[in-house]
């Protein structure tokens, strides 16, 4: 039965870990190593530089069987799980799957050539295994890295983000189906095989947490800073369309074509510039259009923009 308790930052880390022994895993993928006393969860946080609130979000969402969703939740820091995810691909591939390879070998009968079958099968889920965080980590991860570093181009993105949790599932279940019904064996094999079975039913649940995470806190999370970096490279495109050239552009400009902009910015006609700088209609049409050419505005309001931006006129005195 789950525990249904939702820690909070001041909780002593502690009774979090008596209370689920199953978050010892999870520490060591966020950096989190024992020794911490009785300080509280937020207090063990900031001194292994972890985010706090990711922690807890992670750790609530998993032990209460994922009653909690973080979907639309901003405080979730990206940074912080990239690293969880990164550590914890690292314990399975670095750990874990050879652990429980050694343990197999050891359960198994020299004599049962069946045994040495199934051992073959479960490096083949190994590998299956393998392949689907290697590529995670060929793609996935420096493209989230990317994003957090405010750098865009890639044509990746999360939607591209292949997953084969269900049949990497399959291949387990089946695997521990085969261990129960085709392996009879004497009483030391069994017994150790037993124990094999046990870390590899942990292993199992480590895994479903691993993509259940994956898909209900990181995924959402990515997509929240693609649509970030979506709207800041539309906000730049913008600036650089209105102010292009900035400057440079402006020291391009000749003093009359300055007060060209002045007027217009000012609500002036054509025949009032022309009258207000004491030159004729078609001066001032030929200015602007040098204008537009030269700075790459056609709009008033654009103008008004390049006017205030390169100081040839004070927003004070513009009519919003």
């Amino acid at each position: 039965m789950k525990n249904l308790k939702m820690y909070e930052p001041t909780d002593k880390m502690i009774t979090l870990i008596k209370d689920n022994y199953s978050v010892l895993q999870a520490l060591g993928s966020f950096g989190i190593n024992l020794g911490f006393g009785d300080k509280t969860v937020s207090e063990t946080c900031q001194m292994n530089g972890v985010d706090t609130y990711t922690f807890l979000a992670v750790v609530n969402f998993t032990i209460n069987d994922f009653t909690a969703r973080y979907e639309d939740d901003e405080r979730i820091s990206v940074p912080t799980l990239l690293h969880y995810l990164k550590a914890s691909h690292a314990y399975y591939l670095d750990f874990q799957l050879p652990f429980i390879r050694r343990e197999l070998e050891e359960s198994i009968n020299p004599d049962d050539q069946l045994g040495y079958l199934i051992l073959k099968f479960y490096d083949e889920y190994a590998q299956e295994i393998r392949r689907h965080m290697k590529f995670e980590e060929k793609m996935l991860f420096p493209y989230v890295q990317s994003l957090i570093d405010g750098q865009t181009g890639n044509d990746y993105n999360i939607e591209t983000f292949s997953k084969h949790h269900e049949q990497t599932d399959k291949k387990l279940r089946e695997l521990k189906l085969m261990i129960i019904k085709y392996l009879p064996t004497d009483a030391d094999h069994n017994n150790k095989l037993t124990a094999t079975l046990y870390d590899i039913y942990n292993n199992e649940e480590w895994l479903r947490q691993h993509a259940q995470v994956e898909d209900y806190i990181f995924v959402p999370a990515i997509l929240r800073l693609e649509r970030q970096t979506k709207q800041t490279d539309v906000q730049k495109n913008i600036s650089s369309m209105v102010f292009k050239g900035g400057a440079d552009n402006a020291e391009a400009l000749s003093d009359r074509e300055r007060d060209v902009i002045v007027g217009v910015v000012q609500g002036m006609l054509n025949k009032e510039i022309a009258d207000h700088l004491n030159i004729s209609v078609n001066t001032v049409i030929t200015h602007r259009r040098n204008i537009a050419r030269k700075l790459q505005i056609h709009s008033p309001a654009g103008l008004t923009i390049y006017a205030i931006v390169n100081g040839l006129v004070d927003i004070s005195s513009v009519k919003l």
